[in-house]
């Protein structure tokens, strides 16, 4: 860091801790295992941590720990950690990074859907809704099966332009998604290429709403009549009574 922004940071963190302001450059939330994970990194003046779930829990069900540490600039890093709450996809976990006076608040919340299994080949939309009106934000798309997760898409919907990665493969509702309607639908989606975890995740502020949704998508069933061309092809008659179906062998 030079010199110069050296002071600058200096003046901001003295004029944070006057206002006992939050200041946060990182804020992340994610679940491993039986946990799910609230960071924030480079946080100034030391934050207070809440969790909370919806439906509610009571709170000595929310069994959870949580890490501060500081670096040589005086910034904090926060990392708290609950334990999943009976069943996983039965609630939102919602936490929160509250200013010592308690005026400023950084939500984050993450919500696991319920699976969907579809054909491949048909459409199927992924539900995503933000619970409550946004003004400005951005929402983000991924898509991970055995590797790391790859963008799908990126909207800002304060320019509403949108990077699609899958461009004819997936979409967005470019009228509801400017409502909180972030829902993304894959128009012939393929068993080996689609099927996997999508997360979506809107990003304002304050505040990040993320849900994650696995998708299985099947392979199409064979027509009655593909099946029984298939049982021609190597020497076998389908049995007449069930159909005016009759196999040519030459």
């Amino acid at each position: 860091v030079h010199a110069s922004e050296k002071n600058i940071l200096k003046s901001v963190f003295h004029d944070l801790s006057q206002t006992h302001s939050l200041f946060i450059f990182s804020f992340s939330l994610f679940q491993s295992g039986d946990w799910v994970t609230c960071s924030s990194q480079n946080v100034y003046p030391l934050p207070q941590v809440s969790w909370a779930t919806n439906p509610p829990s009571a709170q000595e069900a929310l069994e959870n720990s949580t890490i501060r540490t500081t670096d040589h600039k005086g910034l904090f890093t926060v990392e708290s950690m609950l334990r999943i709450v009976g069943n996983f996809n039965n609630y939102t976990y919602l936490c929160s990074f509250k200013s010592s006076d308690k005026t400023e608040v950084w939500i984050a919340s993450w919500k696991n859907q319920e699976d969907v299994t579809h054909e491949e080949g048909h459409p199927v939309l992924i539900p995503c809704n933000a619970p409550q009106m946004l003004h400005n934000f951005s929402l983000t798309w991924t898509f991970s099966s055995s590797s790391e997760p790859t963008l799908i898409l990126r909207y800002d919907n304060r320019t509403r332009q949108t990077t699609n990665q899958w461009e004819g493969q997936a979409e967005l509702d470019q009228d509801l998604v400017l409502l909180g309607d972030g829902s993304l639908l894959l128009n012939k989606p393929d068993s080996q290429e689609h099927s996997g975890t999508y997360t979506c995740m809107f990003t304002a502020l304050h505040s990040k709403y993320i849900f994650q949704t696995k998708v299985n998508i099947t392979v199409a069933r064979e027509s009655p009549d593909f099946s029984k061309f298939s049982l021609c092809m190597h020497g076998f008659s389908p049995t007449p009574s069930h159909s005016l179906f009759t196999c040519f062998i030459g």
